[in-house]
């Protein structure tokens, strides 16, 4: 076992570059000590160990950030969420959060509902990680991003993360100075990484269904399982950072006591799950990362939807692996900024049209 061990290893270092290497294996590290076997989780270490960053109303490379938090008697959790703006052209105007004036009365700026990963259980939106790459959307991409505070497991399981998320889109959506273009809107995409990607499909299933409108849905290695055990599963359990066995934890953590992995929030395509055939579901934009042991149910995913007759992009990264992101230093980071890019400011009122899906690799960006 020590010696199956010492080539995963090797081979992950070889694979990975360095600085992305060793970011993600403090957070193993940090993860494996909270994580307790009775399915409880050491919080005060974990809001200890996790290095959070205050927001800045004065710009850092050309973004700025305020907090706000739902005191409202609509929310009895307080939501808070982190809101990240492009600073203005007027330096004058730097220091001040102008909350009267739309984004822009000509141009459509797309608003980013974002979901933090952490398998439900880690992370926040102030998380020093987390706000860095919510700057880069906003610096590359050209959007505005509203980061969810959402409750984390397992003090808060299923469905207070999707509550919170649904909760946070009304908020987004009822805000004027969120709106842009011709017709003052709020064009809003719903995204998140890991367990928020799992929660930006949720939230959208819940937005479908009440009449609330959703551009698009940007799941980044979203967090998806089931009873099965998939090819990927066995090919790559404990090879690069994740096993098999930390991810039933966190289904334990999160999903109501007793259920199991074929619950719908687990697998929304499996045998428990909704149908989305004749739903008025958002086009979707899926990141697979290729050495990502849960790649199999995220490919079944993009099938669920293909098979319901919505639009989904799929960009399938072979060598990446979970978190590529974090860091501008690799092709896979640079090439989702490129797509994410394409996907939010391709707004089109059609974008509910049926289609297989567009496969998308680092070196081929256009439809194949």
């Amino acid at each position: 076992m020590a010696g199956g061990n010492e080539v995963n290893l090797n081979e992950c270092k070889r694979i990975v570059p360095l600085n992305t290497w060793v970011l993600i294996s403090n957070f193993k590290l940090a993860y494996t000590l909270l994580r307790r076997p009775d399915g409880s989780f050491n919080r005060d270490l974990a809001e200890f160990l996790d290095r959070k960053v205050p927001a800045n109303s004065f710009p850092v490379d050309g973004v700025f950030s305020f907090d706000h938090v739902d005191t409202s008697s609509s929310s009895s959790t307080n939501l808070l969420t982190r809101i990240y703006l492009p600073a203005p052209l007027d330096p004058s105007r730097y220091g001040a959060v102008d909350l009267t004036s739309p984004l822009s009365t000509t141009d459509i700026v797309p608003v980013l509902v974002f979901f933090h990963g952490g398998s439900f259980t880690h992370s926040s939106a102030n998380s020093a990680i987390y706000d860095t790459f919510c700057r880069r959307l906003v610096s590359i991409c050209g959007v505005v991003v509203v980061s969810v505070d959402y409750r984390r497991s397992p003090e808060h399981r299923y469905p207070c993360a999707y509550d919170d998320g649904w909760n946070a889109l009304k908020w987004v959506k009822s805000r004027v100075w969120l709106q842009s273009g011709k017709h003052n809107q709020v064009y809003v995409y719903l995204a998140g990484d890991s367990s928020g990607g799992n929660i930006a499909h949720n939230v959208a299933v819940r937005a479908s269904s009440e009449g609330v409108k959703v551009l698009g849905n940007i799941l980044l290695h979203p967090m998806f399982g089931g009873l099965e055990r998939t090819q990927s599963e066995k090919r790559l359990d404990g090879k690069y950072f994740v096993t098999v066995q930390d991810r039933d934890w966190y289904w334990r953590a999160y999903l109501p006591e007793g259920e199991d992995r074929d619950h719908p929030a687990c697998n929304p395509f499996g045998p428990r799950g909704q149908s989305l055939e004749g739903v008025s579901f958002p086009k979707s934009l899926v990141v697979v990362a290729g050495l990502d042991l849960v790649q199999d149910w995220q490919l079944a995913y993009v099938d669920g939807l293909k098979k319901a007759g919505h639009h989904v992009n799929l960009l399938y990264l072979k060598q990446a692996t979970i978190g590529f992101y974090f860091l501008p230093n690799n092709d896979h980071f640079h090439c989702l900024m490129d797509e994410l890019t394409k996907f939010v400011h391709s707004i089109d009122e059609d974008c509910q049209s049926k289609s297989s899906p567009v496969l998308l690799t680092p070196l081929q960006h256009d439809e194949v």
